[in-house]
């Protein structure tokens, strides 16, 4: 498909992030591609150069959205086209970028790429998590990395339990709890002794954090599973549940989280050739040895 406009996302108020889009908008407009941002975007005299539009809106009217920023940045945009079939793009200005893997000195080119249609699409699946509450309502939030249930505001632990496809697992004692797609098994829970996955691999990470108990370790089920989490009622339990940080509710004893793979999916955009394993040493500094090659 032609790309006649393109979205940009990205933390504008930084330094780094505003010297890749000073240098992107005339690109595009050079390239005849209407480049779209958020109403609210502070992008000083580039502005000139963009059409502003409700950030909701973007899913709809962009043909590509190019995420300049870390990873955060590329989850963000990621939920701005849920429901969406528009390809997305990570510039890395951020730390580690296992998402964003396009560099800024690649930035141009690789736009070019894509207005050619000749990168590598990647669909990825999202998570769809569910807080069902006991007083009735529902609160639902999709997720490209993991779904994540911790304490909030206190300095005591959690009690909850675990089901997987309503049969029981584990009762734990902790800070909480991280549900993560292949692809978030790079993030959060990779910090809390997670496996890494491969990021097609049809699996969920289910990550204790801070267990109490030593043998509570990461397990990993089928994708095609759903996982529960119920808060057990104790003194001063105070629990929030967030998708890829953004904050989806409270959690209260008698209330069920339930997360499931979601019909939806992301198509992230990568340069042809994109080695996994290459990301992975460069990312986590393996492979420094003499068998680096």
């Amino acid at each position: 498909m032609a790309v006649r406009t393109c979205a940009i996302v990205g933390r504008f108020s930084d330094a780094r992030i505003a010297e890749s889009v000073g240098a992107l908008l005339p690109h595009l407009a050079s390239r005849g591609v209407q480049a779209l941002a958020a109403e609210d975007a502070p992008l000083g005299d580039a502005g000139r150069l963009v059409t502003r539009v409700p950030e909701r809106e973007i899913g709809a009217r962009a043909d590509l959205v190019i995420a300049i920023g870390g990873d955060g940045t590329l989850l963000y945009a990621a939920r701005l086209l849920c429901g969406h079939r528009v390809p997305l793009l990570g510039v890395n200005r951020g730390r580690l970028g296992f998402l964003t893997d396009v560099m800024p000195q690649d930035m141009l080119g690789a736009v070019d790429a894509a207005l050619a249609g000749k990168l590598d699409a990647d669909e990825r699946p999202l998570l769809a998590a569910e807080l069902r509450f006991a007083a009735g309502p529902v609160a639902r939030a999709l997720a490209l990395n993991d779904v994540v249930m911790q304490k909030h505001d206190t300095g005591r632990t959690l009690e909850f339990e675990t089901r997987v496809n309503s049969t029981y697992v584990n009762t734990h004692d902790g800070d909480g709890i991280i549900i993560a797609s292949a692809t978030g098994s790079t993030a959060y829970a990779l910090s809390c002794g997670g496996p890494i996955l491969e990021p097609h691999l049809d699996a969920l990470v289910i990550a204790p954090i801070c267990a109490h108990t030593l043998s509570d370790r990461p397990i990993v089920v089928s994708a095609r599973s759903t996982v529960e989490v119920r808060l057990l009622e104790r003194p001063d339990t105070h629990a929030h549940v967030t998708c890829d940080g953004m904050l989806l509710g409270a959690l209260s004893p008698g209330d069920r989280l339930q997360i499931s793979t979601a019909a939806e999916r992301v198509t992230l955009l990568h340069p042809p050739g994109q080695d996994y394993y290459k990301l992975l040493r460069s990312k986590l500094h393996w492979g420094r040895g003499s068998f680096e090659r």
